[in-house]
């Protein structure tokens, strides 16, 4: 699992080392930019480049500076524009910039390139060291018009740390922002380079130790200052996934109730029911109007079948269900008329094991979001961006520009865990980690590949995982399934069934 710190972490963490560990920040910044380097010589630069530097006043500029150094000292061609204001330029900042003058390396001004951007004509690698995490404000000016004028020129474009222009916490970006092919960033990835739109601007990113690392979050009164989003990696998959014993049965892998469909929607049981199967859940029941009864023992023959009317389920019947499962999904497919609304309700009023609520669950709880601040038990809820607007009363474009704020925010106004499906979903826990996935593509964007995802989360509870560690393992998972279907079929043909399919492949490869 990796982090992905925010900026008012990642300044803590670097004041943390210079201070209390009494590493110097020059020193830092000499190792950042010999990071660097070391990732350039590997496979960026070939012979004969000429390469331009384009540094701010800050620190982002000094590790800039002292790539100019190390660069020129192993024989390439180098030249700096310098675009920061001298006078407001830090300690480290000056002393890079005399450092680079001592040795001869040419520097441009800013004005120089403002009167004549030809200046920089020959330049075919271009590095970006303007402005770092810190920027929170839109560029503007001379500076929008330099960095337009530099994403245009055919070079390869390499970022420092975090392209210039991206908001570091939530990938917005502030006017205009630096187009980079790669970038190298420093002891962890920035939260805003993994989500849209700052993930298109980093290309290839590459992370670097320079020093800082986990001594560096430090403890204080017993709490930890550890960063509050992360991201499951390939090396999880194997600590995290629910282990099996060779002595063991059905009954030891868990049940599953799926509650889902309606007359003519027997597809979004199927899909859950089918999922959590094949994620190595023991028993599933599913719950489904009678008119589904033939589909679902047709297609899925394993499942156990409980079959109620669509005009009035029998509530004898449905808590008979409920207090079978271990874990239970509800909504996928049920419809919003008033017989489901109360269905919902009294699963809500009488579950005592965790609860999946998605899709029609979701858009009846809309109605009646006070509903959510009753007691209950663990809940999950799985939102799509539409389905959020309507629990949280908001609109769509804000949750695209606030997608991890906005869940965390969800998570803990009700208390439940809020798994925010997007390009990049995010998984938020009530005052504790929240989580950012990485896997998955846009082939998974069809019909269906929500309810696959709910009998990922719902068979790994089952299973035995907490439900808090579940989600977003789930969430991983799903998207993982995706990405080997897409590898198979290619993006634009992929389909439900085709991820859940899929999930067999990873199954095996993390076995083996």
């Amino acid at each position: 699992m990796k982090y992905l710190v925010r900026k008012g972490e990642m300044k803590q963490f670097d004041t943390n080392t210079i201070e209390y560990f009494g590493i110097p920040s020059l020193v830092l910044i000499e190792r950042a930019a010999l990071a660097a380097v070391e990732e350039l010589e590997c496979d960026i630069i070939e012979k004969n480049e000429r390469i331009l530097i384009v540094a701010g006043n800050g620190n982002n500029g000094a590790d800039g500076l002292a790539m100019a150094r190390l660069l020129h000292l192993k024989k390439h061609s180098v030249s700096i524009l310098y675009v920061g204001d001298g006078k407001k330029a830090t300690e480290e900042n000056k002393t890079e910039l005399k450092i680079v003058k001592q040795y001869g390396i040419p520097v441009i001004s800013k004005q120089a390139f403002m009167e004549n951007h030809s200046v920089i004509d020959d330049a075919t690698i271009i590095i970006d060291a303007i402005f770092g995490v810190g920027l929170s404000r839109r560029i503007e000016g001379e500076m929008a018009q330099m960095i337009d004028c530099l994403n245009r020129k055919e070079a390869k474009k390499i970022a420092i740390d975090i392209p210039s222009g991206i908001h570091c916490d939530d990938g917005s970006v502030l006017g205009i922002a630096f187009k980079a092919d790669l970038t190298v960033t420093f002891s962890f990835e920035k939260l805003g380079m993994r989500l849209y739109p700052g993930q298109k601007f980093c290309g290839q990113i590459r992370c670097r130790n320079v020093g800082i690392d986990e001594n560096s979050f430090l403890v204080e009164n017993g709490i930890s200052r550890s960063p509050k989003v992360a991201a499951f990696e390939t090396g999880d998959l194997k600590t995290y996934l629910p282990k099996r014993s060779p002595r063991t049965n059905k009954g030891s892998y868990g049940k599953v109730l799926v509650i889902a469909g309606s007359v003519n929607m027997a597809g979004a049981a199927l899909f859950s029911a089918r999922s959590a199967y094949r994620i190595g859940c023991g028993l599933v029941r599913v719950l489904t109007p009678e008119e589904n009864r033939v589909i679902i023992q047709t297609a899925l023959p394993e499942a156990v079948l409980t079959t109620y009317s669509s005009k009035k389920f029998d509530k004898e019947q449905v808590h008979s269900a409920i207090n079978w499962a271990d874990v239970i999904v509800c909504g996928p497919g049920i419809g919003t008329d008033d017989n489901s609304s109360t269905l919902v309700r009294f699963v809500l009023k009488n579950t005592s094991v965790p609860l999946i609520l998605d899709a029609d669950a979701l858009n009846l709880i809309a109605k009646d979001i006070e509903i959510l601040r009753n007691p209950h038990t663990e809940l999950i809820l799985t939102p799509h961006l539409g389905e959020m607007a309507r629990l949280a009363n908001t609109t769509v474009p804000f949750l695209q520009d606030s997608l991890v704020e906005a869940a965390e925010s969800f998570a803990r106004e009700y208390q439940v865990i809020c798994v925010l499906k997007d390009a990049r979903t995010v998984t938020a826990v009530p005052y504790q980690m929240t989580y950012v996935n990485l896997t998955g593509n846009n082939g998974m964007a069809t019909g269906g590949s929500g309810d696959v995802l709910t009998g990922v989360i719902a068979g790994l509870i089952a299973q035995g995982m907490a439900p808090k560690v579940a989600a977003p393992f789930g969430v991983y998972l799903h998207g993982l399934a995706g990405d080997v279907a897409a590898q198979r079929l290619g993006r634009y043909s992929l389909m439900a069934h085709d991820m859940i399919d899929s999930i067999a492949d990873v199954l095996k490869i993390i076995e083996k």
